[in-house]
């Protein structure tokens, strides 16, 4: 698949040039990328794989319109990167400006822009339809920025803007958000805001995220890059992640080689103390079969 290819030379640059990491101790040599080198075992204790219910991620035909959300694309002018930017934005049904919704940003791949999640194969207005259909989840609008921070952020951009992503969380913090909380009735403190985000845009989450914790209190990664950072970097301070932080939860495919990205950092909490979940997928790769599951659970924790 082309994607795959291209996805596998881009990890090579991003290893090297956006987040490069020493080889953790507890985690065997001969770790691939991807689905391009095969996953090895980790001293680490996942948390238990529960099946998702079939149709989670299917539309329903007898679903009413008025019990079905939208998306709507916005505009908004980035200071950092000195452009005007696009994001699409999920309302749950019966949105109502004269109530207040918690936000989740929801992150793409290295592939991919602002319409990955949506036209890839993420469906996430089917599953948060059904989520609410079911009572399952907090009322929340989805935004789903372009994590490429460049003035050409456009998926033909290639991939040696990988630093780029890098460089998203001041126009995240920066712009995007502050737009969010003027044009939307949302809470704006960080009890109502959440990040998460697939490969690329799930080590985008666990970097700004964690970062961040004065802005954010739920934190995911499905599938997080090699743009990760060390679980050192990432908490620094034990206690403080430990008070702070509400959810750090994350999901990856038992046959994906990037699964040491996310059991270092899951072995690094379980030793310090630190909650944090790591579920892994059974014998799947680096996909939107994973990446719908993260989404389907990681919606239902937030915000309660």
């Amino acid at each position: 698949m082309k994607r795959n290819i291209l996805f596998a030379a881009a990890m090579l640059c991003i290893a090297a040039a956006a987040n490069a990491q020493e080889p953790d101790t507890r985690i065997r040599p001969g770790m691939g990328m991807g689905m391009f080198g095969a996953p090895q075992a980790t001293n680490v204790n996942f948390d238990p794989y529960v099946e998702a219910p079939a149709g989670f991620d299917q539309e329903r035909p007898k679903l009413k319109a008025k019990k079905r959300g939208r998306v709507e694309l916005i505009e908004y002018k980035s200071e950092s990167v000195g452009t005007v930017r696009k994001a699409n934005v999920y309302l749950p049904p019966k949105y109502n400006p004269k109530k207040k919704y918690s936000v989740l940003y929801l992150l793409h791949g290295i592939g991919g822009d602002e319409w990955e999640w949506m036209n890839d194969g993420g469906v996430p207005n089917i599953i948060m339809d059904n989520l609410y259909a079911d009572k399952k989840a907090e009322p929340m609008i989805v935004v789903m920025p372009n994590g490429r921070a460049a003035v050409n952020d456009s998926r033909s951009g290639g991939y040696g803007s990988a630093g780029a992503f890098g460089e998203f969380d001041k126009d995240l913090i920066g712009s995007l958000m502050p737009y969010i909380n003027s044009h939307y009735s949302v809470y704006t403190d960080k009890m109502h805001t959440a990040i998460a985000g697939l490969s690329m845009g799930g080590g985008q989450s666990l970097n700004f995220g964690l970062g961040n914790m004065d802005k954010f209190a739920y934190v995911g990664g499905f599938s997080s890059a090699p743009n990760t950072g060390r679980p050192q970097q990432l908490i620094p301070d034990v206690e403080k992640t430990k008070k702070e932080n509400k959810l750090l939860w994350m999901v990856c495919g038992g046959a994906d080689g990037l699964m040491s990205n996310s059991s270092n950092l899951k072995a690094f909490c379980d030793e310090n103390g630190v909650p944090c979940t790591l579920i892994n997928y059974p014998d799947e790769g680096h996909n939107f079969t994973v990446w719908k599951y993260g989404l389907y659970n990681f919606a239902q924790l937030i915000f309660k």
